[in-house]
């Protein structure tokens, strides 16, 4: 007797391959594998460390800003910090949407971020300094971005890409607007 190969439509092998028992979530099938999944995760993990510790230094900068340009810092400081935080949230759910947990603990943050702290803590620098260590770290979280959108981009993540290039042209614009305060 000859075999018959037996006749499954693809929607039907999706299904099966994803199929679950009650109670539980099917496994993800958004068109990305595990591994590229997790390797963008990973990056938008790094991401988000250099965009929290920039966020926590813009905000405290705003808070200790001193000098003849007080007012126009302080102000501009306030529209950087609560921009960059709604982002934040933005980032830490496309982690979510692969999979994976978004880091949140401010010692994850330290291990992955690229942005070192600065003493702060009972003397705050004076407005120049401040105003290039912000640069500093908006450029660093563009070449974070960058390192981020090319592995989406490998991917074919199209929603990582577009996040990616939303940061970097706010971070970008950050920066100039910054460097230009000091030349």
């Amino acid at each position: 007797m000859a075999k018959t190969k037996s006749k499954t439509s693809p929607a039907a092998a999706r299904r099966a391959k994803t199929a679950a028992p009650a109670g539980t979530a099917p496994a993800i099938d958004i068109g990305l594998s595990t591994a590229e999944r997790r390797k963008i995760a990973d990056g938008l993990s790094h991401f988000l460390a250099d965009a929290y510790t920039l966020y926590l230094k813009t905000h405290s900068f705003h808070w200790n800003v001193t000098g003849p340009m007080f007012n126009s810092l302080h102000l501009m400081f306030e529209t950087q910090y609560s921009e960059q935080w709604t982002a934040l949230d933005e980032v830490a759910e496309r982690i979510r949407a692969l999979g994976y947990n978004a880091p949140g603990s401010y010692a994850e943050f330290t291990r992955l971020s690229s942005i070192r702290e600065e003493p702060g803590l009972t003397e705050a620098p004076e407005w120049r300094e401040m105003v290039r260590q912000l640069t500093v770290g908006n450029e660093a979280v563009c070449r974070t971005a960058r390192k981020t959108l090319k592995t989406a981009e490998d991917a074919g993540d199209d929603p990582t890409v577009d996040l990616m290039t939303q940061r970097l042209q706010t971070h970008e614009k950050y920066a100039w607007m910054l460097r230009s305060l000091l030349e």
